[in-house]
C-alpha cells in the first residue's frame, strides 16, 4: 500500500468518526433543548446555555435575478473554489 492511500484511509477513518461525533453532538443538543423547555437562558452549574431564535436578512438573488436580470447580473461575482473529495 502506498502511503497516498494510507493517507486517505486515515482521512476517511477520521471523517467517520467526526460524522459519529457530530450525530452524538446533536442528540445532546436535543436532549439539553428538550431539558430547557420554553426557556430561551438557563444556567445549570457554571454553565450559560442560551437557545434563542435569531433573525437574519438575505438577498433572494433567484427573485432579482426574475425581476432586474440587467441589476443582477451587474452585481454578479464568480468565484473560483476547489472542493476536495475523497471517494
Amino acid at each position: 500500500m502506498n502511503e497516498l492511500t494510507t493517507l486517505c484511509r486515515e482521512y476517511r477513518e477520521l471523517q467517520r468518526m467526526g460524522e459519529e461525533i457530530a450525530a452524538e453532538m446533536d442528540a445532546l443538543k436535543d436532549r439539553i433543548r428538550a431539558a430547557m423547555g420554553e426557556n430561551d437562558t438557563v444556567t445549570a452549574g457554571e454553565y450559560k446555555i442560551t437557545n434563542k431564535a435569531v433573525s437574519s436578512s438575505r438577498l433572494d438573488s433567484v427573485a432579482l435575478k426574475k425581476a432586474l436580470p440587467e441589476i443582477a447580473a451587474q452585481f454578479t461575482k464568480t468565484t473560483v473554489s476547489r472542493r476536495f473529495v475523497i471517494s
